[in-house]
């Protein structure tokens, strides 16, 4: 063993050992900050950190862009509209928390600061737990709000109150924080939290949207027979067409995260950080930073999806110049 990573085993530092009886003893970050793992991929790191500085700062700029946006919008159901700012606050956070902390972590492994090193590693652990768990929840409740939407028809705002939605999301960030500082007493459960929440999220959401998938087709049936007739609680046929879009918008953003948070998903459980290369961590870092890009891509995807939003962002937008050049 080099003197590099004796210096992670073997250290006076008090919170390092808090960390590592705390941990189990011998965990993945001692094996990730040492001279071992970083052999012959610190060209690799300093790219992965580049391209991370770069999402971090779009990550910042759009959902500030889209929290403003998301103020000036009146037409959005305030419960809707606060689990929307409930995300963007969760990649705001990636961009200026997490992504920052990957990068230190990267260039600590590249100029062998162990001490930084751990730090950094162990912080990026508890924040991406919370984030991570947070935008998971947020996601499957917004699935959950466009299928109760559906379901209640005009119940729907007296059953689904700004006030209970603030209970909710009050209870997703409290539940994640405590899951993520759990890692503290056994670094095996917030593994376990994630292998329960993260089955529960996607079948919730797949469940949500088969049903209202279901139900449109129904409803589409009906209007082509022409046999609708209205119903007490049943939408507004004149607001069908709206409400495709709010469930068009929210599924794009479920797909989005799912997508970028799969790779991560299917190959952290794999991970014997004993065993694995150099290589091998530096693909599953890679993995990790494809969830950072879904913290970039939301903004676009709300933009894209929402007319609303865009509105309001262009009229942010040209707000911010008038006052520049003024």
């Amino acid at each position: 063993m080099n003197s590099e990573e004796t210096s992670v085993v073997k250290t006076s530092d008090p919170w390092h050992c808090r960390i590592m009886n705390f941990t189990g003893g011998k965990t993945g970050l001692q094996f990730r900050c040492s001279a071992t793992w970083a052999n012959g991929i610190q060209k690799e790191l300093i790219c992965l950190s580049a391209f991370s500085i770069f999402l971090s700062i779009t990550a910042v700029l759009g959902n500030i862009l889209i929290l403003v946006a998301l103020h000036k919008v009146s037409s959005l159901h305030p419960p809707s509209k606060l689990l929307f700012r409930c995300l963007a606050t969760t990649d705001l956070c990636v961009g200026l928390i997490t992504v920052p902390l990957s990068v230190v972590f990267w260039m600590s492994v590249t100029h062998a600061q162990w001490k930084l090193c751990r730090y950094t590693a162990f912080s990026n652990v508890i924040a991406g737990c919370v984030l991570s768990s947070v935008s998971l929840l947020t996601a499957s409740a917004i699935s959950v709000d466009r299928l109760l939407a559906l379901l209640l028809g005009l119940r729907y705002r007296q059953v689904v109150t700004l006030r209970r939605t603030y209970v909710i999301v009050a209870i997703f960030w409290i539940m994640s924080a405590v899951a993520s500082m759990l890692y503290l007493l056994n670094r095996l459960t917030p593994i376990w939290y994630g292998y329960i929440l993260i089955p529960l999220c996607l079948v919730t959401s797949i469940v949500s949207y088969t049903k209202i998938c279901i139900k449109l087709r129904q409803h589409q049936t009906e209007v082509q027979g022409h046999v609708q007739q209205e119903q007490p609680g049943q939408i507004n046929p004149l607001n069908i067409e709206r409400y495709r879009k709010a469930v068009s918008s929210a599924l794009w953003v479920q797909c989005t995260l799912v997508a970028c948070y799969l790779p991560f998903i299917i190959l952290r459980p794999l991970v014997d950080y004993s065993k694995l290369s150099p290589s091998s961590f530096l693909i599953l870092d890679v993995t990790a930073t494809l969830i950072y890009l879904n913290s970039s891509l939301n903004p676009f995807l709300y933009c894209w999806k929402i007319t609303e939003v865009r509105q309001a962002v262009k009229e942010t937008i040209r707000e911010a110049l008038c006052c520049l050049s003024s």
